[in-house]
């Protein structure tokens, strides 16, 4: 892993940073760009635990399709090191709470840090089904977006797994597929979705690889061979920072924010997966889309800066 740039020393009794950016991400590196470009203070923390740490190659991010998600990281740590007020510590933050009207962060090594302002840009953990095998081939042979992962397998089998999204999946992906196979596991189509895809009651029991594709095996004893799996997550703050800072949430587990990447708490805002906006079903899970959300965090901790003068 890179190491770290601008540091100071960590085992001094406290340390102070303007903005404090809590994860590494493309999200958290944009606000670190954003908010170096003007000279402020920047202290990003990142444990180098990613989201898309499974996932070869990044798509549908334009000058960057087809890059590894490790070598874009790689690449945003070297444009940082030309902003002398940023620093970027491989560091985990456990917790962070206000402290007057500051917030006092302590790390996993005992360390403290104030900051006037934080930026949350820890992302999500997904929970998947309960399959043998899956887990293995998330991020590979197993998605969630067809933005990002459908296209290499156009013309092949896609297997769907849950009824409840084959709808949505089958029409988004009807001309990239060659054809569709439908895992029910137990779910029905909701009201109004329809599919022509066929839709196996039979529940998945084990997925392997077999080739360059899948093969799944099912309770009635039957296999299905497919080039590749799609499924919806459950998803979980992968830190405990909204929790600890008290910040409402939207019905998806996610951080409500407002148009500026504003929290419920002035001062915190933030981007990327872990947020949304409350007219969004969802996290709009994506590099591009976590880039601009990181920005727009980035700008708001600077105008947090500013109401403090």
């Amino acid at each position: 892993m890179t190491t770290s740039q601008h540091t100071e020393p960590l085992h001094t009794e406290s340390l102070h940073t303007d903005i404090a950016i809590i994860g590494g991400g493309p999200a958290g590196l944009q606000a670190a760009l954003t908010a170096g470009r003007v000279r402020r203070r920047v202290t990003l923390f990142d444990d180098g635990i990613y989201r898309n740490a499974t996932v070869g190659h990044m798509h549908n991010v334009l000058t960057h399709d087809g890059t590894p998600p490790a070598d874009f990281r790689a690449d945003a740590r070297r444009e940082l090191t030309a902003y002398d007020t940023v620093s970027v510590r491989e560091e985990r933050v456990e917790t962070i709470e206000r402290h007057g009207d500051d917030f006092r962060l302590t790390l996993a090594n005992g360390s403290v840090i104030s900051a006037y302002a934080v930026v949350l840009a820890t992302g999500v953990r997904d929970e998947l089904p309960p399959i043998p095998g899956l887990q293995d081939v998330w991020g590979d042979l197993a998605a969630q977006c067809p933005f990002c992962h459908a296209f290499e397998f156009a013309g092949k089998r896609i297997g769907i797994v849950g009824a409840g999204a084959a709808g949505h999946y089958t029409a988004l992906m009807g001309p990239v597929a060659g054809e569709f196979v439908v895992f029910a596991e137990g779910q029905e189509l909701p009201e109004g979705a329809t599919t022509d895809a066929p839709i196996i009651e039979a529940r998945m029991t084990g997925i392997e690889r077999v080739g360059d594709g899948l093969r799944v095996s099912l309770d009635d004893d039957s296999t299905e061979d497919v080039a590749v799996l799609f499924v919806v997550p459950t998803l979980h703050q992968s830190a405990p920072f909204a929790m600890q800072l008290g910040l409402d949430l939207n019905p998806s587990g996610a951080v409500r924010i407002d148009e500026f990447g504003r929290t419920s708490v002035p001062g915190v805002t933030a981007g990327g997966d872990l947020a949304h906006l409350a007219a969004f079903p969802m996290p709009m899970a994506s590099v591009v889309m976590a880039t601009a959300a990181g920005q727009m965090a980035g700008h708001s901790a600077i105008a947090a800066l500013l109401a403090r003068a």
